[in-house]
Parts: C-alpha cells; sequence; structure tokens
C-alpha cells in the first residue's frame, strides 16, 4: 500500500506514549504525492490519456486547496481566479477537523469519483483512516475531517461538471482527414485519435484555447528542396548516441505504449507526462522544506497549468493536423524506417512534451528559483535510473529534444511548443497573483 505512507508514518510517531486520544499535527509534502502516486497507479492501469490525466489530477488538488485556502488566510481562494470557479463558503455546521486532513481526504474523494477506477481509492482512504484510529487520534476528529472532505468534494465534482468534458462524447466522432501531409494513425496499434474535442474543455485560466495560437508548422512538402523534407532528413539521418537514447527512454511517457508479440499486443503501462511533472513538483516541495499548505498550493497551480497546457497544445495539434515523422519518412523517404520511441496517437504539432514541461517549469521555478539543482526518481519505480538537473527549465528543455531522439517529433513543434508552454505557464502565475476583486469571476 503506497498511498498516505507518509501520513501513516506520522500518525505513528505521534501516537507517542500517552493513552490520550490525539489531534493531528501539521502534515508534509510526502502526504500529497502519495495521494498523486495513487491516482497515477490507477491511471496507468486504466490506460488513462494525457489530457484526461491532467483533468483528474487537476479537480484533486483544487479540492485540497480549496479546504487549505479556507482554513489559511496567507492562502487565497481560487474564486475570482479560476474561470467560473464558484464561491464555495466554510461549513458553520463542520466544526472539530483537522483542515489538513480533511483536504487529503477531499483529494482522495475527488478522485475515485473522476477516475475509472477509482472505487479503488475507496479502501486505501478506510484503511487509513482506521489506521489512525488505531494509533490513538480523536475518532471526531476524523469524523468531521470526512465531513468536511465531502462538502468540498461535493463542489468541486459540481464545477468539474461543467467543464464541458462530458459532451464530448456527444460530438460527431473523428475521423482522421484524407489529405495530403495529414495526420493518420501509427503501428503497431493503430490507436485512433485521442482527444480530439479537448479544445472544447473550459480551461481554467486561459481566455480561449487559441489564446496563445503559435505560428504555423513549417508546410508539408515532398520536395527534396523543401524545408519540410529538410526536417525529414533530420529525423532520418539522425544517429543517436547512448545518452541520447537514455533521454528519449526517460522522458518517453507514453501510456498507449505496446509491445508486439507476434499475435498479441500488450500495454507497456506508462505514466503520463503529467504524472511526470507531479513526480517533480513532490521532489521539489519535500527537497525544498515546503509546508503542507504551501505545497498545495504548488501541486494546485501546476495541475492547473497542465490542463490549460493540454487544452492549448491540443487545439493547435488538431488545427495543423500535421503528419508524424514515422508516418512521412515511410512514405517518402524509407519504408523501413521506425523511431526509437512509439509515436502516440495524435497529430505531430505542437510536442505534447514541449508546451507542458515548459509550462509545469515556468510555474515551479515562481516558487523555487531558477537554479535548483534536483535528482528525478519519478521513473525508478517503472525501471529507468534517475536523472538530475540544475534547474527546472534544463528538464523541459531535455524533455522537449526527447522527442526529437524519440523520432515521433520534428524540431519545429519541439520549439514551438517549448514558446506555447512558457506563455501559458507565465499566464497561470499572472492570473493566480493578480489582485482581482473577490466578487468578479474571471471569464
Amino acid at each position: 500500500m503506497r498511498i498516505f505512507v507518509v501520513l501513516i508514518l506520522v500518525g505513528i510517531g505521534l501516537a507517542g506514549c500517552s493513552s490520550n486520544p490525539k489531534k493531528l499535527n501539521d502534515f508534509e509534502a510526502g502526504a500529497i504525492s502519495d495521494v498523486v502516486t495513487r491516482m497515477t497507479d490507477l491511471m496507468v492501469h486504466d490506460i488513462t490519456n494525457p489530457p484526461l490525466a491532467a483533468r483528474f489530477y487537476s479537480y484533486a488538488c483544487l479540492a485540497g486547496y480549496e479546504i487549505v485556502s479556507q482554513n489559511n488566510a496567507s492562502f487565497k481562494s481560487m474564486y475570482g481566479v479560476l474561470n467560473e470557479y464558484p464561491q464555495i463558503p466554510r461549513p458553520d455546521s463542520i466544526t472539530g477537523y483537522d483542515y489538513q486532513l480533511a483536504a487529503i481526504l477531499s483529494m482522495n474523494m475527488t478522485a475515485r469519483s473522476m477516475q475509472p477506477s477509482g472505487k479503488n481509492l475507496k479502501k486505501y482512504e478506510d484503511d487509513y483512516t482506521d489506521s489512525l484510529a488505531r494509533e490513538g487520534y480523536d475518532e471526531n476528529t476524523i469524523l468531521q475531517s470526512k465531513k468536511y472532505a465531502e462538502y468540498v468534494c461535493k463542489n468541486i465534482l459540481a464545477y468539474a461538471k461543467k467543464d464541458k468534458y462530458n459532451k464530448i462524447s456527444n460530438l460527431q466522432r473523428y475521423s482522421p482527414l484524407n489529405v495530403e501531409g495529414g495526420w493518420f494513425p501509427t503501428p503497431p496499434a493503430f490507436i485512433a485519435a485521442v482527444e480530439p474535442e479537448f479544445r472544447t474543455v473550459r480551461p481554467f485560466t486561459l481566455d480561449t484555447c487559441a489564446q496563445f495560437q503559435p505560428v504555423a508548422p513549417v508546410k508539408f512538402s515532398k520536395e527534396k528542396s523543401s524545408p519540410f523534407f529538410k526536417l525529414m532528413l533530420s529525423n532520418y539521418e539522425l544517429k543517436l548516441s547512448p545518452e541520447q537514447k537514455a533521454v528519449a527512454a526517460f522522458w518517453d511517457c507514453n501510456p498507449f505504449a505496446v509491445q508486439d508479440n507476434g499475435h498479441l499486443l500488450t500495454s507497456l503501462k506508462k505514466i503520463s507526462p503529467g504524472a511526470h511533472w507531479l513526480g517533480i513538483t513532490g521532489i521539489a516541495c519535500m527537497q525544498g522544506k515546503k509546508s503542507f499548505d504551501a505545497s498545495m498550493q504548488i501541486f494546485t497551480l501546476v495541475s492547473v497549468g497542465l490542463m490549460d497546457g493540454f487544452i492549448s497544445c491540443w487545439d493547435e495539434k488538431y488545427r495543423s493536423n500535421r503528419i508524424r515523422p514515422e508516418t512521412a519518412i515511410r512514405k517518402y523517404i524509407d519504408p523501413s524506417w521506425t523511431p526509437l520511441l512509439q509515436t502516440p496517437p495524435f497529430p505531430e504539432y505542437l510536442s505534447g512534451h514541449s508546451v507542458i514541461s515548459s509550462t509545469s517549469a515556468t510555474i515551479l521555478t515562481q516558487y523555487f528559483g531558477e537554479n535548483f539543482h534536483y535528482t528525478d526518481s519519478v521513473e525508478v519505480s517503472y525501471g529507468l535510473p534517475s536523472r538530475s538537473f540544475k534547474s527546472f527549465n534544463e528538464a523541459a528543455i531535455e524533455a522537449g529534444i526527447s522527442r526529437y531522439y524519440g523520432g515521433i517529433h520534428f524540431m519545429d513543434a519541439i520549439d514551438e511548443g517549448r514558446k506555447q508552454g512558457i506563455k501559458v505557464g507565465e499566464w497561470v502565475m499572472q492570473s493566480f497573483n493578480a489582485n482581482q476583486p473577490a466578487t468578479a469571476s474571471k471569464k
């Protein structure tokens, strides 16, 4: 059992040597990471696509942060910051709770209500609170914390329901456009286009999905003297060093990756890019000794950035609808060519990794500075060694170039994706830091 491990250890330590009921003390950032890790485990099991994963993370974090903001005046509410975010009054009828425990429970409740296999989180939640009671914690405090968590969870779920994601299934089914240079499903699984209508989902801070619409991609052409053909040749002729291969593998983060066993395709079970960056967020908060409340704010803003980054990126992907290197190179240069990494199932431009990595790095840099050295061990449990970085921006740049090394993106998608991500990250922080009237909801 990995969820709430840090919390349980805290509980055991605080139980001490008294037989009197105990009340919970301050938690740490690791408690938030535990919930995110458990959410990620379920997403790997469910093969949750990257944009949808960001949606799950963001609402779960908002539930936790709402409780923090209601109980710590140093942390302002998202009311008046996020588009259509409701004003959620603190419930006077619920007393005797521990708000940090309530924040953790509300995160978990929101996740189990939204994720396809979320019911599995209920057992961990029950086991955790039962263990607290056995260790001598005040049972009424636990009960009241649960009630508070449920109250906020209900309000956050109502907010999530209005973001229009549930209307996507009613839209016309997407079919690849039969145009030269257009995207088409790739081997080995030839998976259909993922989230082609994600641009229709309500963003958190952006005015519109196209607020930061990038320059158009290099125009497709099969002429050997054209800029596009030169992009193809760059991918085709690249000879990878062992280090470049390691970089590509480290940032792969492709939930759709499969292994072809001849007569059967089996999932390789990988995390999403957003899960990787939230893992980095947890590492930074622990290393930077951020308080639980400050960590809850940072996790929330990074997850909000992930959501707006994906909405912005996916809007461009299905507008430009550009062919993937794998398809283009096989058709126009070498039918036997294969990329190092499996190609994800959506159009090429922009690079999603470049966008959301730069968005996340921009937000994290606001809290930890330009030269925050850290070791990224997020992928260790998935069989990959740690990598160390001198800054979040260094990591974001490496995440972007990894897609070129992997053979799944052209360089202009990476370069422009980085620019796009920085703009989104700066906008998220500007929106949050702006002095807005508490009565005015941002449109």
